[in-house]
């Protein structure tokens, strides 16, 4: 594709770096934004920047905050002995729009996968084992992907909790296998949950 300014060019390969966007929907962003007030895009830029500077994690589940409790780790109402394990923080999004989970959250920060050299240390597994210990918690709940590596992560997190006596049991297979949980509808993710059954090692 032939560009008519080296800038535009640019920002089209930046923004095509992006999930989801080709270097088409790029120049459609890039025309988009040279017709916006230079203020405005200013305000955008500054955002984005403020966003990847500024954002921290919550220290006893990873998922992301403001403070170093996340609002659902510091929400009194919510079970603190009811982990539900996820990926990332699209799953905690998609489960939390269910409306149908009271309990708290672990995120891992990604799936056991030898190929792209993904093993059980990048993980934040250890504070998973170490938070079931001082929290007591009385169940685990495997929330993932119903994949290869989902399937991996959710074998060897049970292997390495079975000595502490905690429940471990997996939502129900509701989502489809090989599906990816940001992607199911909010009624069948809610209903897995509600449905899960226990994990068998």
């Amino acid at each position: 594709m032939n560009y008519p300014s080296a800038l535009i060019e640019e920002a089209v390969n930046e923004l095509s770096r992006f999930p989801g966007i080709g270097k088409k929907s790029a120049l459609r962003m890039v025309l988009f934004l040279l017709k916006q007030e230079e203020n405005a895009v200013s305000r955008m830029g500054e955002a984005i920047i403020k966003l990847r500077k500024e954002i921290s994690f919550c220290e006893r589940c990873n998922n992301v905050s403001d403070a170093p409790l996340c609002n659902i780790c510091s929400n009194a109402k919510r079970d603190n002995q009811t982990i539900c394990v996820v990926e990332d923080l699209r799953d905690v999004m998609a489960i939390e729009n269910t409306n149908q989970f009271s309990g708290t959250y672990h995120v891992l920060g990604g799936l056991i996968n030898p190929i792209q050299g993904i093993g059980p240390e990048q993980l934040k597994i250890d504070s998973l084992i170490k938070r079931v210990q001082e929290m007591e918690a009385k169940e685990i709940i495997m929330a993932l992907s119903a994949t290869m590596e989902g399937d991996t992560t959710v074998f060897y997190l049970s292997r390495k909790l079975q000595a502490s006596g905690v429940k471990i049991s997996t939502i129900s297979r509701g989502i489809a296998i090989g599906g990816e949980l940001e992607y199911a509808d909010e009624i069948t993710l809610g209903r897995s949950i509600l449905s899960r059954i226990p994990y068998q090692v």
